[in-house]
This record gives structure tokens, sequence and C-alpha cells, in this order.
């Protein structure tokens, strides 16, 4: 079986769920090609993602004439399936806000796939986000190539599912992937009745054997991670907040904020303002083993976003044996579990963060340890990637008629 996986940007230091699928597929015997618009303008510091973008081939290098050529065999092949496309690829740049060239160059992207596939021998394509990679795949579709499906992470598409025609992806898929049963609720809303058969869904997996030894709890001072891009929705400054009212308790709590993003500089600024220079690293972007040595050191991880799909960074720290303060939002309620393994508090309030962390620093060592276990077990449970991998590939052979 061979299967063409169609991104928007890849590989990325966030996606690194992605890479774990598709790696997990190969070693169950599916081939995968994959194809992204673009490489990351993001600097590669996992070596895992650098060899991946060794193994990707960015559909935008081939260059305007390439995708123009493109579209001209289709017109000349086909001229009638051509116009349908071209219809559908204006039908969805008038639900957009980006425009009808936009959505052209859609149109010669999925032109330029949909031969690369066919020359690949490729049998069913599948993309990553309800975004243009999805509308990519569903136009190549629609010029006569393989059928598609696609995965929705959230929280992007669930806020925005008009002007990204969601409905109108779900509708013409083989079938489409939600990342919690919450995610898979969101599509419901925007498929009928009739489809709802189609939708699936598929957890976001990690690693079992690299986390077979987890660290014990720190003895140190409560130490924090917290990781995620710097934008708005991750809400990293309720955090800096809620630290500042720590402090006046735990003036030796220290929390590692780990990732990077547009961000920074309002955070950086917010802990200079705050005093909390000695309390709060910014650590940048860290290789897969950073991360885990980082959960090594701390005692939890805090995650404060505002809007989310199913955090990947919530499943590395119950894999690490970490409980969770997280927010009460999307698909975290079906991993955190209040007072077995971690906190959840309302997105947004700093008071209430502050004090599960309170709550947390005044928590035993031995009942830490076996709120991190009993969160180990339940990620290990629902989100082994191979057992997540052989799922989905049995949704691509039923897709094939395999």
């Amino acid at each position: 079986m061979k299967i063409a996986y169609v991104l928007n940007t890849y590989p990325q230091p966030s996606h690194s769920f992605i890479r774990r699928e598709l790696q997990a597929l190969e070693q169950q015997g599916v081939e995968v090609l994959r194809l992204a618009m673009r490489p990351s303008g993001a600097a590669l510091a996992d070596p895992g993602d650098q060899a991946e973008a060794e193994r990707t081939e960015y559909v935008l290098h081939a260059g305007a004439g390439r995708l123009l050529a493109a579209l001209a065999k289709e017109v000349l092949a086909a001229p009638r399936r051509f116009a349908q496309a071209l219809a559908l690829a204006v039908k969805l740049a008038r639900a957009s806000d980006k425009g009808i060239m936009r959505h052209l160059i859609y149109l010669g992207e999925a032109a330029h796939v949909k031969q690369r596939c066919a020359v690949a021998g490729v049998q069913h394509i599948h993309a990553h986000f309800g975004t243009n990679s999805a509308a990519v795949a569903m136009l190549a579709y629609e010029l006569g190539g393989q059928a598609y499906s696609f995965t929705v992470h959230g929280p992007e598409e669930f806020d925005a599912p008009h002007a990204l025609s969601l409905g109108e992806k779900i509708n013409r898929a083989a079938f489409t992937v939600g990342v919690s049963s919450f995610g898979k609720s969101q599509l419901s809303r925007w498929a009928p009745f009739e489809k709802w058969d189609s939708l699936k869904v598929v957890h976001c997996g990690i690693e079992p054997e690299r986390f077979d030894d987890p660290a014990p709890l720190p003895e140190a001072p409560l130490r924090l991670a917290a990781i995620g891009r710097f934008v708005e929705q991750k809400g990293q400054m309720v955090l800096v907040r809620a630290m500042a009212q720590l402090v006046e308790n735990i003036p030796d709590v220290h929390l590692a904020l780990i990732g990077d993003g547009e961000m920074r500089p309002e955070l950086e600024a917010a802990i200079t303002g705050l005093g909390l220079q000695r309390n709060i690293t910014l650590t940048g972007w860290l290789p897969e083993d950073g991360v885990r040595q980082e959960l090594g050191r701390a005692h939890a991880l805090v995650m404060p976003s505002f809007a989310e799909g199913l955090p990947m960074v919530v499943m590395e720290a119950m894999a690490a044996a970490r409980p969770v303060i997280a927010t009460c939002i999307a698909g975290t309620p079906e991993l955190v579990l209040p007072g077995k393994t971690g906190w959840l508090v309302p997105a947004g309030d700093e008071t209430a963060l502050a004090q599960a962390i309170l709550e947390l620093s005044q928590t035993s060592q031995d009942k830490l340890s076996a709120m991190g276990q009993t969160g180990l077990a339940r990620v290990l449970e629902r989100h082994d990637s191979a057992r997540e991998a052989a799922r989905l590939a049995a949704h691509f052979r039923k897709a094939i008629g395999k």
C-alpha cells in the first residue's frame, strides 16, 4: 500500500506527531510519499526533523512554470473535469478570505500533486489539517486523482469552519479523522448525518520505548515546564502572571518555557517587568531529547492554553510520569483526570492556575509519583503510536478497497 501525505509546511518543530505517525506507518509496511507545499522557515533543531526534511518533496520548489504546465496538461486531458475543479476552487475562494489568486495556486499545486502521485503509484492521499493541505488534496481528487482523507487537529479549523469550507472537504473525503472524541464531535457539526460514519478518531501517538525509564521526581525546589509556540492561543502570558502570584509563597519556584514564536518579545518584557528573571527561563525550541530532559527535571507540566486539539505536550509529560496542570478545554479532559493524573483549571484564570500550582507544591512526593504513574499507564493505553498507526492504516485499506 502506498500513501501520499500532503502537508502545507513540513517538518516543523511543533509537528513531531506527524513524523511519528509517518514512521509508525512505514514500520508496518506502508509506503509514504511526503509532499509538502513548502519547507519550514523555523530552524530544525531535532535530527529527526532534519532527516524528514531530506525525504520531503516541496511542491512550490517546482516553480510557477511547472505548476502552470501541470494545469495545462489537465485542461488538455479532461477539459470538463478541469472546469469542475476550477469551479470548486472558485467556490472555496468565495468562502475564504484568501482570495481567488491563492486558490488558483492551490489548483496548480493540486495538479502537480495529482500527476506526481500517478507517477509514484500512490493509492490514496492523506492530508494533515483541514486548511490548504486538505484543499489541495480535495482539488487533486476533483481533477481525477486518488481518493483522499484528512486529519483535523484544531483549534484553527473549528474557529473558521465556513472560511475553510470544512463541510465541503468532509463531504468529498473518503473519511475524516479527529484526534479526540471532542474533535470528532466538532466535525459532526459540519457533516451531514449520512457522512457521520466516515468520521473517525485516531489519536496522535507517542513512542513508548522512548519513555521506558521515566526519571524520578526531583527533590529540588518546585520546577515546572511548559511547552509550545509562543502565540496567543497557548496562554503563556497567563502562566507568567500566575508565576508572579506564586513567588510570594514559593520564592524558589522555577518555570522552563520551552518553545519560541512571535510573542517572545512580549513574554520577555513581562518577565522583566514582573521581576521574574530568576524564576523563568526561555529555552527556545529543543530537540526531543532536550524536551525529555526538561520534563525529567520538572515536577509537572503546565499547559495554560486557551484553545487546543489534544496537545502532544500533555501526552509526552504523562509518558514521562509527570502530573499535568492544564486548562479544561477541547480534548484535554480525555487525558487529564483531576486528582488522578493532574489538575484542570478554567482557561484564562491566572489565579486558579496559581492555586493549582500551589496545591501541587503542597502535595507529597509519593502522591505526585502515583499521579505520574497513573498518567503514564493512561497515555500508553490510549496513545501508542504503533497502535494508532495500525488503526489509520486500516482506514486507508478500506478506502482503497483492499
